[in-house]
């Protein structure tokens, strides 16, 4: 199963959209002190998946229970993203990656080094994503175009 670890609802999209494509099962974690308007907006992205397994949880922690080496986790990158939640999650991801989970990260950040752009129908797909499921935030990606133009994803070996 993959794990995404979105610190802020609309994360998993606009960091992990081809992951939440490609997922046939699937976890979402967000950060436990989101506020109850975004916690209801990001509820609506489960109708968007009619899968088996997939689930949205609001936590300051991953559960034990998803510990385990066959998952995948998903968490933001903690050197390139600039904001302090992201970096928090992401140096919890680093300490997971640091006992042999299988850590990814991602970012949206245009400087990193590994940032690519995704293709016409992924961007188009991501977008109308976003907007039906976070149209509270709209102004953020209409203006800001590295929110649905680019996605990164980096594993550490130690």
């Amino acid at each position: 199963m993959n794990v995404i670890v979105a610190p802020h609802p609309d994360d998993e999209i606009i960091g992990c959209y081809k992951v939440l494509m490609e997922s046939k099962k699937c976890m979402i974690i967000y950060d436990g002190e989101t506020l109850i308007d975004r916690r209801e907006e990001a509820m609506k992205l489960k109708d968007e998946f009619n899968l088996y397994g997939f689930g949205q949880l609001f936590l300051k922690s991953i559960p034990s229970n998803l510990m385990t080496p066959e998952n995948t986790f998903y968490f933001p990158d903690p050197i390139y993203e600039t904001h302090p939640l992201h970096r928090q999650w992401g140096n919890l991801g680093e300490s997971l990656a640091r006992t042999k989970m299988n850590v990814i990260f991602y970012t949206i950040n245009k400087l990193t080094p590994y940032i690519q752009e995704l293709n016409s129908t992924q961007i188009t797909g991501k977008e109308e994503l976003l907007n039906k499921v976070y149209s509270s935030q709209k102004t953020l990606w209409e203006y800001e175009k590295k929110y649905i133009l680019f996605e990164g994803y980096c594993k550490w070996i130690f």
